[in-house]
């Protein structure tokens, strides 16, 4: 796996895989179940963010903004490992993620191509 992780990725994700202590932190701390993790990778729009920060050079970390079923935007960072994407975080989406988000949104809704 690149330094990118995109929609074309996706197609090569067998599943999900949760550690425990991921999943009762991210229900705890921020009120979030895998289920809405789960649900954003499959609802779009989803915008693909890096994670240079986090990722180490045997893993690399990603980003996404997205919304679950129900509409609640998140942002979820996660690693992929054997064809599994492994949520690391899972919160509400911040005032300025959220910002990009709906601009993404409304750029997709005319019709215009988002980057």
């Amino acid at each position: 796996m690149g330094d990118d992780f995109g929609l074309n990725d996706l197609s090569k994700i067998e599943g999900f895989e949760w550690d425990s202590a991921n999943e009762t932190k991210n229900r705890e701390k921020h009120n979030t179940e895998p289920k809405e993790s789960e649900e954003v990778f499959f609802n779009k729009p989803i915008i693909f963010l890096k994670d240079p920060k986090h990722s180490m050079k045997n893993e690399r970390r990603f980003g996404v903004l997205g919304k679950t079923n129900t509409g609640r935007k998140l942002e979820i960072y996660f690693t992929v490992r054997n064809n599994k994407i492994r949520v690391i975080a899972a919160w509400d989406m911040s005032k300025s993620g959220r910002a990009v988000y709906i601009n993404y949104e409304e750029r997709e809704k005319r019709g215009e191509k988002n980057e």
